[in-house]
């Protein structure tokens, strides 16, 4: 794992699969040794900042709970709690957290603050969430299937469904290309995933033995799947007056029991990064139901809650994931020593 000391975390395309195949060893590693009150503290006396434009509640808390776990201390600068991007430039705080901080996490808005943040920054950065990119989200869910499934991820069908022209769609899609997935992208023309994003996929797949599709066709995409993937449909930033216009569009793709069986697999999972607007238990979830009459939106209870559901086991896994990726480009550690 050397070879991702003092490395940035940015997007999926930067690294191997190799690469991030020992990323999920790793974190593997460290789960492990975490749940027999093992685990050595590699970070011990490190400092990490998370800097945060976009709330969340996983995000944060696998940071801070991951760098604890390994020693490190953790300062947390919310949407207000600094001047970025009000009165200092993305350069002028990266030179400046470089001072005081040994990681930088970043979750925000577009990909290019991270990565105007990682081109002056003199430690690692890595990216929590961008408009474009989720790799740390990717990496969850990877680790996740294969914990899940018999099969190799290289063996394995997953599709997402819904919106897929945001970081969701885009780190399943690259993601898979690297790893050798078949991947399907399935949701209406309009909210395709964009044509570069889609070609540098396929080009990645030419080279990994992958398989790349874009559909309008819930059968088809979904046909064997060993896992059916989803998003809420209105991403954060996004105005409200959108919600009208995606539940028209996108509610003959909602995951629910019938879908599931379109698969034709009675062993198909689900995954989801969270939080989801399965039901009316939320704000959101009882003003669209008020609103529209809806009473779940990307998916329905009947998956939600059935054994099928993994975002709980993904939810965890960001923690462990990420815990891997700030020890290997901060202390160079791997999976062999990962629990010693």
């Amino acid at each position: 794992m050397s070879s991702l000391l003092n490395r940035d975390y940015l997007k999926e395309s930067d690294f191997t699969a190799e690469e991030l195949t020992a990323l999920m060893d790793l974190a593997g590693a460290l789960k492990e040794a975490k749940r027999h009150k093992r685990e050595p503290r590699h970070l011990q006396g490190r400092n990490i900042v998370l800097l945060f434009e976009k709330d969340s509640t996983r995000t944060r808390c696998a940071f801070e709970v991951a760098a604890h776990d390994q020693g490190a201390q953790v300062t947390y600068l919310g949407p207000s709690g600094s001047q970025m991007g009000k009165k200092e430039s993305m350069p002028d705080t990266a030179r400046v957290l470089s001072r005081f901080f040994d990681g930088i996490e970043y979750r925000g808005f577009a990909q290019s603050r991270v990565e105007a943040l990682a081109q002056y920054a003199d430690v690692p950065v890595w990216n929590g969430l961008t408009n474009e990119w989720h790799p740390t989200q990717l990496l969850a869910d990877m680790m996740t299937m294969r914990e899940c499934c018999p099969k190799p991820l290289s063996g394995q069908t997953l599709a997402y469904i819904g919106d897929a022209r945001y970081n969701m769609g885009n780190s399943l899609m690259m993601g898979s290309a690297i790893l050798g997935l078949d991947f399907r992208s399935v949701a209406p023309r309009s909210l395709w995933t964009g044509d570069d994003v889609y070609e540098a996929a396929a080009a990645k797949a030419r080279g990994t033995g992958a398989r790349i599709l874009r559909t309008e066709s819930l059968a088809e995409g979904v046909k064997g799947c060993d896992f059916l993937y989803t998003d809420v449909w209105v991403s954060m930033g996004e105005p409200e007056h959108v919600w009208k216009e995606r539940i028209d569009l996108l509610s003959p793709y909602r995951i629910n029991d019938a879908v599931v069986r379109l698969t034709g697999n009675p062993d198909c999972q689900f995954l989801h990064c969270l939080p989801s607007f399965h039901n009316r238990d939320t704000s959101i979830g009882e003003d669209i139901y008020q609103r529209y009459g809806v009473e779940a939106m990307e998916v329905s209870d009947d998956v939600f809650e059935s054994p099928r559901n993994r975002a709980f086991d993904e939810a965890e896994n960001r923690m462990h994931t990420i815990k891997a990726i700030m020890v290997a480009t901060l202390a160079g550690v791997d999976a062999g020593i990962a629990g010693n």
